[in-house]
């Protein structure tokens, strides 16, 4: 396979690689020639160069495997994730704090050149109407501010799933005018509903009307291979100059939405008024 993507040697993390779209990438990479190192809180049984078991809810979890990896690394796939229906407190850890956190200690591996990608959602479009909001929060100093950020608006946070990645959205763009001083690039993905073991917990508590609606144009739900695609592409050589931007691996949902062809009324039947 041709190194257009230019991933052949290079050294790189994904997290969530145990299934869903952490899987697909995982794989995709080292189709790719990558030296690929997986965490995720269940065991992989990918041919990966190395696989540690992290639990993104505890900072010391994270803080160990990445000093137990050490070395270089040149991208970072943020994969890993919570779906809706669990302890919002969890999502919210898993999600955005324990992203960030693992992050943060993956940065000082990192040089000019390095890459991060991050999952968001569609389900985080309501980031553009509270970014003072989302701002608190992604700028607080440390793991244990962040979680008391979160504990003392709990009415904010609410499920868990949606302000999660409201918050993956507004730091990935906070980030990207940061770490391109340093030569690192910070992009995510908002994927639109994809087919994954997580998919049946996202229509028990959502409906399938509002996920069907958030399918749309497209009329399917994406496969984790096809999100992979796109979150590959945002790390590789190809996207050199691509950095803070929220992309769109969704079908045409963006673009139809914005041009009035999806129905929003059925994505926001289950929203709280504010």
């Amino acid at each position: 396979m041709s190194d257009i993507l230019g991933y052949s040697g290079k050294r790189v993390i994904v997290s969530g690689c145990y299934s869903g779209m952490g899987a697909a990438t995982a794989k995709l990479l080292l189709d790719l020639g990558a030296e690929v190192h997986g965490m995720d809180f269940k065991d992989s049984d990918l041919p990966l160069a190395s696989f540690t078991n992290v639990d993104l809810r505890d900072p010391a979890s994270i803080e160990a495997a990445v000093a137990a990896l050490g070395g270089k690394i040149d991208a970072l796939f943020n994969c890993a994730g919570l779906p809706n229906g669990l302890p919002p407190m969890d999502v919210m850890k898993v999600n955005f704090i324990g992203l960030r956190h693992l992050t943060q200690q993956v940065l000082p591996l990192m040089g000019k050149g390095g890459a991060i990608a991050n999952i968001a959602s569609v389900g985080g479009l309501g980031w553009s109407r509270r970014i003072p909001t989302n701002m608190e929060l992604v700028t607080t100093d440390g793991w244990d501010a962040a979680v008391a950020w979160c504990e003392a608006n709990m009415e904010t946070v609410a499920e868990g799933y949606s302000f999660s990645k409201e918050n993956v959205i507004v730091w990935t763009q906070f980030m990207g005018a940061q770490l391109i001083k340093k030569g690192i690039r910070i992009n995510c993905t908002l994927p639109s509903p994809t087919q994954t073991p997580m998919m049946a917990s996202f229509l028990e508590t959502s409906g399938k009307d509002v996920i069907d609606a958030a399918a749309e144009p497209l009329g399917r739900y994406t496969t984790a291979e096809e999100q992979a695609g796109g979150i590959v592409l945002l790390n590789s050589d190809l996207a050199s100059v691509v950095n803070g931007v929220v992309f769109p691996v969704d079908g045409g949902f963006m673009g139809g939405l914005a041009t009035g062809q999806v129905d929003l009324s059925k994505m926001m039947a289950n929203a709280k008024p504010e």
